[in-house]
Protein backbone atom coordinates (compact mmCIF):
# COMPACT_ATOMS: atom_id res chain seq x y z
CA UNK A 1 0.00 0.00 0.00
CA UNK A 2 2.82 2.07 1.29
CA UNK A 3 4.51 1.62 -1.86
CA UNK A 4 1.66 2.09 -4.61
CA UNK A 5 0.78 5.54 -2.10
CA UNK A 6 5.00 6.40 -3.24
CA UNK A 7 4.30 6.07 -6.85
CA UNK A 8 0.99 7.82 -7.16
CA UNK A 9 2.98 10.84 -5.18
CA UNK A 10 6.19 10.54 -7.43
CA UNK A 11 4.07 10.51 -10.41
CA UNK A 12 1.82 13.72 -9.52
CA UNK A 13 4.93 15.35 -9.05
CA UNK A 14 6.94 14.37 -12.01
CA UNK A 15 3.18 15.67 -14.44
CA UNK A 16 3.11 18.69 -11.67
CA UNK A 17 7.22 19.48 -13.37
CA UNK A 18 6.64 18.31 -16.63
CA UNK A 19 3.60 20.94 -16.74
CA UNK A 20 6.10 23.59 -15.25
CA UNK A 21 8.43 22.74 -17.98
CA UNK A 22 6.27 22.81 -20.66
CA UNK A 23 4.86 26.24 -19.36
CA UNK A 24 8.44 27.98 -19.02
CA UNK A 25 9.49 26.73 -23.14
CA UNK A 26 8.01 30.15 -24.34
CA UNK A 27 9.61 32.16 -20.94
CA UNK A 28 12.88 30.39 -22.42
CA UNK A 29 12.66 30.98 -26.09
CA UNK A 30 11.82 34.54 -25.45
CA UNK A 31 14.87 35.13 -23.21
CA UNK A 32 16.80 33.35 -25.83
CA UNK A 33 15.68 34.41 -29.04
CA UNK A 34 13.94 37.72 -28.65
CA UNK A 35 16.27 39.68 -27.29
CA UNK A 36 16.91 43.47 -28.59
CA UNK A 37 19.88 44.98 -29.48
CA UNK A 38 20.56 48.02 -26.85
CA UNK A 39 21.09 51.33 -28.61
CA UNK A 40 21.81 54.63 -26.10
CA UNK A 41 18.36 57.25 -26.48
CA UNK A 42 19.93 60.81 -26.73
CA UNK A 43 16.47 62.45 -26.34
CA UNK A 44 16.68 65.23 -24.42
CA UNK A 45 13.67 65.15 -22.42
CA UNK A 46 11.60 68.31 -21.51
CA UNK A 47 9.41 67.31 -18.83
CA UNK A 48 10.96 67.18 -15.66
CA UNK A 49 12.32 63.31 -14.18
CA UNK A 50 9.34 63.09 -11.83
CA UNK A 51 6.86 62.41 -14.55
CA UNK A 52 8.74 60.60 -16.98
CA UNK A 53 7.76 57.12 -17.58
CA UNK A 54 10.18 54.29 -19.67
CA UNK A 55 9.41 54.62 -23.23
CA UNK A 56 9.83 50.87 -23.64
CA UNK A 57 6.50 50.38 -21.62
CA UNK A 58 4.83 51.78 -24.80
CA UNK A 59 5.86 48.62 -26.50
CA UNK A 60 6.07 46.39 -23.70
CA UNK A 61 1.83 47.20 -22.45
CA UNK A 62 0.59 45.32 -25.59
CA UNK A 63 1.05 41.91 -23.65
CA UNK A 64 -1.59 42.70 -21.28
CA UNK A 65 -3.70 44.08 -24.42
CA UNK A 66 -3.05 41.39 -26.17
CA UNK A 67 -4.91 39.50 -23.34
CA UNK A 68 -7.94 42.53 -23.14
CA UNK A 69 -8.30 42.39 -26.95
CA UNK A 70 -8.50 37.94 -26.83
CA UNK A 71 -11.41 38.34 -24.25
CA UNK A 72 -12.59 41.06 -26.95
CA UNK A 73 -12.29 38.61 -29.90
CA UNK A 74 -14.05 35.47 -27.37
CA UNK A 75 -16.73 37.50 -26.82
CA UNK A 76 -17.39 38.69 -30.45
CA UNK A 77 -17.05 34.52 -31.32
CA UNK A 78 -19.55 33.36 -29.13
CA UNK A 79 -22.34 36.31 -29.28
CA UNK A 80 -23.25 34.36 -32.55
CA UNK A 81 -21.20 31.32 -32.30
CA UNK A 82 -19.94 28.44 -29.61
CA UNK A 83 -17.33 28.42 -27.38
CA UNK A 84 -15.25 25.64 -29.67
CA UNK A 85 -15.47 27.68 -32.62
CA UNK A 86 -13.06 30.28 -30.98
CA UNK A 87 -9.39 29.39 -31.97
CA UNK A 88 -7.71 29.14 -28.18
CA UNK A 89 -4.17 27.72 -29.27
CA UNK A 90 -3.97 31.36 -31.95
CA UNK A 91 -4.66 33.19 -28.87
CA UNK A 92 -2.53 31.74 -26.67
CA UNK A 93 0.71 32.13 -29.58
CA UNK A 94 -0.55 35.60 -30.51
CA UNK A 95 0.75 37.06 -27.51
CA UNK A 96 3.94 35.13 -27.38
CA UNK A 97 4.91 35.51 -30.94
CA UNK A 98 3.65 39.39 -30.56
CA UNK A 99 6.12 39.48 -26.93
CA UNK A 100 8.95 38.16 -29.06
CA UNK A 101 8.60 41.05 -31.45
CA UNK A 102 8.40 43.73 -28.99
CA UNK A 103 11.12 41.96 -26.66
CA UNK A 104 13.64 42.73 -29.68
CA UNK A 105 11.77 46.18 -30.32
CA UNK A 106 12.42 47.21 -26.48
CA UNK A 107 16.28 47.29 -26.94
CA UNK A 108 15.81 50.30 -28.85
CA UNK A 109 13.60 52.54 -26.11
CA UNK A 110 15.36 51.38 -23.22
CA UNK A 111 15.37 47.82 -22.90
CA UNK A 112 12.98 45.51 -21.16
CA UNK A 113 13.65 45.54 -17.27
CA UNK A 114 13.78 42.25 -15.12
CA UNK A 115 10.49 43.78 -12.92
CA UNK A 116 8.85 44.12 -16.19
CA UNK A 117 9.81 40.79 -17.61
CA UNK A 118 8.30 39.27 -14.32
CA UNK A 119 4.80 40.34 -14.66
CA UNK A 120 4.84 39.94 -18.47
CA UNK A 121 5.66 36.31 -18.18
CA UNK A 122 3.33 35.49 -15.30
CA UNK A 123 0.14 37.13 -17.26
CA UNK A 124 1.17 34.91 -20.50
CA UNK A 125 1.42 31.86 -18.22
CA UNK A 126 -2.11 32.31 -16.42
CA UNK A 127 -2.90 33.36 -19.76
CA UNK A 128 -1.55 30.07 -21.54
CA UNK A 129 -3.09 27.85 -18.74
CA UNK A 130 -6.63 29.87 -18.46
CA UNK A 131 -6.74 29.12 -22.44
CA UNK A 132 -5.91 25.32 -22.57
CA UNK A 133 -8.09 24.60 -19.42
CA UNK A 134 -10.87 26.11 -21.63
CA UNK A 135 -9.63 24.65 -24.64
CA UNK A 136 -9.52 21.27 -23.24
CA UNK A 137 -13.44 21.21 -21.55
CA UNK A 138 -14.84 23.33 -24.56
CA UNK A 139 -13.51 21.32 -27.11
CA UNK A 140 -14.51 17.97 -25.35
CA UNK A 141 -17.22 18.45 -22.97
CA UNK A 142 -18.66 21.68 -23.74
CA UNK A 143 -18.98 20.39 -27.79
CA UNK A 144 -20.31 17.07 -27.22
CA UNK A 145 -23.56 19.31 -24.94
CA UNK A 146 -23.46 21.31 -28.23
CA UNK A 147 -24.00 18.46 -30.29
CA UNK A 148 -27.26 17.13 -28.14
CA UNK A 149 -28.69 20.76 -28.19
CA UNK A 150 -28.43 21.19 -31.47
CA UNK A 151 -28.34 24.63 -33.69
CA UNK A 152 -30.92 26.69 -31.32
CA UNK A 153 -29.06 28.42 -28.38
CA UNK A 154 -29.93 27.95 -24.83
CA UNK A 155 -30.91 31.08 -22.77
CA UNK A 156 -27.57 30.77 -21.13
CA UNK A 157 -25.61 30.54 -24.36
CA UNK A 158 -26.98 34.23 -24.71
CA UNK A 159 -26.98 35.30 -20.94
CA UNK A 160 -22.61 33.88 -21.18
CA UNK A 161 -22.24 35.81 -24.36
CA UNK A 162 -23.48 39.27 -22.60
CA UNK A 163 -21.06 38.96 -19.71
CA UNK A 164 -18.55 37.90 -21.87
CA UNK A 165 -19.18 41.09 -24.07
CA UNK A 166 -19.28 43.36 -20.40
CA UNK A 167 -15.99 41.94 -19.82
CA UNK A 168 -14.17 42.34 -22.16
CA UNK A 169 -15.24 46.38 -22.40
CA UNK A 170 -14.75 46.75 -18.55
CA UNK A 171 -10.98 45.27 -19.03
CA UNK A 172 -10.62 48.61 -21.27
CA UNK A 173 -10.26 50.58 -18.51
CA UNK A 174 -10.36 48.87 -15.58
CA UNK A 175 -8.27 45.89 -13.54
CA UNK A 176 -9.67 42.49 -14.50
CA UNK A 177 -9.81 41.82 -11.00
CA UNK A 178 -12.16 44.16 -10.23
CA UNK A 179 -14.92 42.44 -12.13
CA UNK A 180 -18.14 40.96 -10.00
CA UNK A 181 -17.18 37.17 -10.94
CA UNK A 182 -19.53 36.03 -7.97
CA UNK A 183 -22.33 38.08 -9.47
CA UNK A 184 -21.49 36.53 -12.86
CA UNK A 185 -22.06 33.36 -11.67
CA UNK A 186 -25.20 34.02 -9.50
CA UNK A 187 -26.90 35.69 -12.41
CA UNK A 188 -26.34 32.19 -14.26
CA UNK A 189 -28.15 30.47 -11.38
CA UNK A 190 -31.20 33.01 -11.20
CA UNK A 191 -31.81 32.73 -15.53
CA UNK A 192 -30.95 28.88 -15.56
CA UNK A 193 -33.43 26.86 -17.67
CA UNK A 194 -34.14 23.19 -17.30
CA UNK A 195 -32.06 22.33 -20.55
CA UNK A 196 -28.86 19.96 -20.24
CA UNK A 197 -26.90 23.05 -21.97
CA UNK A 198 -28.23 25.51 -19.53
CA UNK A 199 -27.37 23.65 -16.69
CA UNK A 200 -24.35 22.82 -18.02
CA UNK A 201 -23.23 26.37 -18.96
CA UNK A 202 -24.26 27.09 -15.60
CA UNK A 203 -21.94 24.56 -14.08
CA UNK A 204 -19.04 25.27 -15.89
CA UNK A 205 -18.96 28.63 -16.10
CA UNK A 206 -20.07 28.60 -12.37
CA UNK A 207 -17.12 26.87 -11.42
CA UNK A 208 -14.63 29.22 -13.47
CA UNK A 209 -15.90 32.16 -12.33
CA UNK A 210 -15.59 31.16 -8.53
CA UNK A 211 -12.40 30.45 -9.12
CA UNK A 212 -11.67 33.60 -10.54
CA UNK A 213 -13.13 35.53 -7.61
CA UNK A 214 -11.06 33.88 -5.65
CA UNK A 215 -7.98 34.60 -7.50
CA UNK A 216 -8.87 38.06 -7.79
CA UNK A 217 -9.48 38.63 -4.47
CA UNK A 218 -5.28 37.36 -3.81
CA UNK A 219 -4.22 39.84 -7.11
CA UNK A 220 -6.24 43.20 -5.52
CA UNK A 221 -4.76 42.50 -2.21
CA UNK A 222 -1.10 41.94 -3.66
CA UNK A 223 -2.20 45.35 -5.81
CA UNK A 224 -2.97 47.00 -2.32
CA UNK A 225 0.12 46.27 -0.94
CA UNK A 226 2.59 47.36 -3.66
CA UNK A 227 0.35 50.50 -4.57
CA UNK A 228 -1.24 50.57 -8.19
CA UNK A 229 0.22 52.25 -10.88
CA UNK A 230 -0.26 56.24 -11.57
CA UNK A 231 -3.68 56.88 -13.46
CA UNK A 232 -2.59 60.14 -14.86
CA UNK A 233 0.79 61.47 -17.02
CA UNK A 234 1.87 64.91 -18.20
CA UNK A 235 2.69 65.98 -22.21
CA UNK A 236 3.14 68.42 -24.17
CA UNK A 237 1.35 69.69 -27.06
CA UNK A 238 0.86 72.53 -29.67
CA UNK A 239 -2.11 73.94 -31.11
CA UNK A 240 -4.63 73.09 -28.02
CA UNK A 241 -7.27 74.84 -28.15
CA UNK A 242 -8.82 74.94 -24.52
CA UNK A 243 -10.59 74.81 -22.25
CA UNK A 244 -9.70 71.38 -21.04
CA UNK A 245 -11.90 68.81 -20.88
CA UNK A 246 -13.07 66.70 -18.08
CA UNK A 247 -10.12 64.82 -16.33
CA UNK A 248 -7.63 67.04 -18.07
CA UNK A 249 -5.50 69.67 -16.78
CA UNK A 250 -3.39 72.68 -18.51
CA UNK A 251 -0.11 72.51 -16.23
CA UNK A 252 1.90 75.31 -17.50
CA UNK A 253 2.46 77.24 -20.87
CA UNK A 254 6.06 76.50 -21.66
CA UNK A 255 8.39 77.70 -24.76
CA UNK A 256 7.93 74.29 -26.36
CA UNK A 257 3.95 73.87 -25.75
CA UNK A 258 1.49 73.50 -23.43
CA UNK A 259 1.88 70.92 -20.64
CA UNK A 260 -1.03 68.95 -19.77
CA UNK A 261 -2.20 66.23 -17.14
CA UNK A 262 -4.10 63.56 -18.64
CA UNK A 263 -5.83 60.23 -18.03
CA UNK A 264 -4.25 57.26 -19.17
CA UNK A 265 -5.65 53.81 -20.69
CA UNK A 266 -8.48 53.73 -22.83
CA UNK A 267 -9.49 57.44 -22.18
CA UNK A 268 -6.02 58.48 -23.12
CA UNK A 269 -6.99 57.28 -26.32
CA UNK A 270 -10.20 58.79 -27.03
CA UNK A 271 -8.97 61.88 -26.06
CA UNK A 272 -5.52 62.25 -27.89
CA UNK A 273 -7.99 60.87 -31.27
CA UNK A 274 -10.40 63.90 -30.06
CA UNK A 275 -7.48 66.52 -29.71
CA UNK A 276 -5.85 65.38 -32.69
CA UNK A 277 -8.59 66.17 -35.02
CA UNK A 278 -9.03 69.75 -33.39
CA UNK A 279 -5.24 70.48 -34.60
CA UNK A 280 -3.34 69.23 -31.93
CA UNK A 281 -0.30 68.18 -32.38
CA UNK A 282 2.15 66.57 -29.58
CA UNK A 283 5.73 66.99 -28.83
CA UNK A 284 6.88 64.81 -25.85
CA UNK A 285 4.75 62.30 -23.78
CA UNK A 286 5.58 61.60 -20.44
CA UNK A 287 9.50 62.22 -20.94
CA UNK A 288 9.57 60.09 -24.57
CA UNK A 289 9.57 60.38 -28.21
CA UNK A 290 8.39 57.70 -29.35
CA UNK A 291 5.22 55.30 -29.00
CA UNK A 292 3.15 52.76 -30.44
CA UNK A 293 -0.24 52.23 -31.15
CA UNK A 294 -2.48 49.61 -32.53
CA UNK A 295 -4.71 50.31 -35.89
CA UNK A 296 -7.09 47.64 -37.19
CA UNK A 297 -7.51 47.25 -41.48
CA UNK A 298 -8.91 44.83 -43.55
CA UNK A 299 -5.26 44.32 -44.99
CA UNK A 300 -2.52 41.47 -43.26
CA UNK A 301 0.20 43.85 -44.12
CA UNK A 302 0.47 47.62 -42.61
CA UNK A 303 2.91 50.23 -42.97
CA UNK A 304 5.20 50.66 -40.42
CA UNK A 305 3.60 47.31 -38.41
CA UNK A 306 5.91 45.86 -36.48
CA UNK A 307 3.57 43.15 -35.87
CA UNK A 308 0.23 41.86 -37.55
CA UNK A 309 -2.55 39.60 -36.22
CA UNK A 310 -5.96 38.64 -37.14
CA UNK A 311 -8.75 39.15 -35.24
CA UNK A 312 -11.09 36.15 -34.36
CA UNK A 313 -14.35 36.96 -34.99
CA UNK A 314 -13.75 40.10 -37.02
CA UNK A 315 -11.99 39.16 -39.88
CA UNK A 316 -9.83 42.12 -40.01
CA UNK A 317 -6.29 42.69 -38.68
CA UNK A 318 -4.36 44.31 -35.70
CA UNK A 319 -1.06 45.59 -36.45
CA UNK A 320 0.97 47.40 -34.02
CA UNK A 321 2.45 50.58 -35.38
CA UNK A 322 5.39 52.17 -33.54
CA UNK A 323 6.28 56.12 -34.47
CA UNK A 324 7.85 59.06 -33.16
CA UNK A 325 5.16 61.44 -30.81
CA UNK A 326 6.26 64.24 -32.81
CA UNK A 327 4.43 62.49 -35.89
CA UNK A 328 1.19 61.22 -33.97
CA UNK A 329 -0.96 64.15 -34.86
CA UNK A 330 -0.65 64.05 -38.46
CA UNK A 331 -0.56 59.97 -38.63
CA UNK A 332 -3.82 60.22 -36.11
CA UNK A 333 -5.44 62.63 -38.69
CA UNK A 334 -4.63 60.53 -41.79
CA UNK A 335 -5.77 57.58 -40.22
CA UNK A 336 -9.35 58.88 -39.58
CA UNK A 337 -9.46 60.60 -42.66
CA UNK A 338 -8.48 56.79 -44.66
CA UNK A 339 -11.37 55.02 -42.76
CA UNK A 340 -8.88 53.12 -40.97
CA UNK A 341 -9.38 52.48 -36.84
CA UNK A 342 -7.34 53.41 -34.25
CA UNK A 343 -7.62 51.18 -31.49
CA UNK A 344 -5.52 52.11 -28.65
CA UNK A 345 -2.26 53.91 -28.00
CA UNK A 346 -0.38 52.66 -25.75
CA UNK A 347 1.01 54.78 -23.14
CA UNK A 348 4.28 53.76 -20.65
Amino acid sequence: MISLLWRVIRGAILLLLLLVVVLLIPVAHNEIACRGESIPDDYAAILPPEHHRPESRSYLTYPEWHIVHAYDDYAQVIATGDPHDFGFLQGIHGFWAALCDLSKTSGQHGGFPWETKQMVYVIGISFTVELVLKAAYEETVGRAVVWFRGPARAPLDDLSAQQARGYATFLQQVPWYQWDFLADAAALEDAVATGLRDRERQIALGLEYQAKAVYAQAIAAAVENVGADALTLRMIVTGYPGPAPDGVSVVAQRDEGTELETPRYRALTELMLSMAQEGVDFVEIAGNDDIMLTVLADAAEFEDARSSMRRQGYGDHRHLVGLKVRDLGDRLRGFLAAGVTVEHIHDY
